[in-house]
């Protein structure tokens, strides 16, 4: 019995070693070089952003790309950013007489940009520069808006809509 249990480990465990052991090896090792890399495969676990389709018409009509929307100090504010690509298209999303919110539908919150006494708004309303990164915090307060959320932001006419919060 104990000889029919060392027979069934060396054929299902140890001979699939053996045998990954004793393979030839490639023509990259061959001459001395290191192993090629493995093509960079996509993470299904990341959410997309946006379709291809909404990210060349945020850069086709507001003059942006690169939008992100994340939780920060421990989820108590959402931060959404951007990169500028054409200054005169983007001029809406920082100009500080719209009001800003941020929407999550599953959730059921409209958050907006909390202002401080001395600070003012928590967002930059600098005019903008083409290749710069802009951002804005929204208000979190009890936590609703979660990682993994789909949400949208409404800034006067500029709405992006279906953005994963990381």
């Amino acid at each position: 019995m104990a000889q029919a249990r060392l027979l069934l480990f060396a054929v299902l465990v140890a001979a699939p070693v053996a045998f990954a052991l004793a393979a030839p090896p490639t023509a990259a090792t061959k001459q001395g070089a290191a192993p090629a890399k493995p093509a960079a495969a996509t993470n299904p676990y990341r959410p997309n952003r946006f379709a291809g389709k909404a990210g060349r018409y945020y850069k086709l009509v507001w003059g942006i790309d690169s939008l992100t929307v994340k939780l920060a100090e421990s989820g108590e504010v959402v931060r959404f950013s951007w990169r500028v690509l054409d200054p005169d298209k983007a001029k809406a999303l920082n100009d500080k007489k719209l009001a800003p919110e941020l929407v999550d539908p599953q959730a059921g919150v409209s958050l907006s940009v909390p202002s401080m006494e001395k600070i003012g708004q928590l967002r930059q309303s600098a005019s903008p520069e083409a290749g710069k990164s802009y951002w804005m915090v929204f208000s979190n307060k009890g936590r609703f808006v979660k990682r993994g959320d789909r949400v949208n932001v409404v800034i006067g006419g500029f709405r992006a809509e279906g953005l994963a919060v990381d």
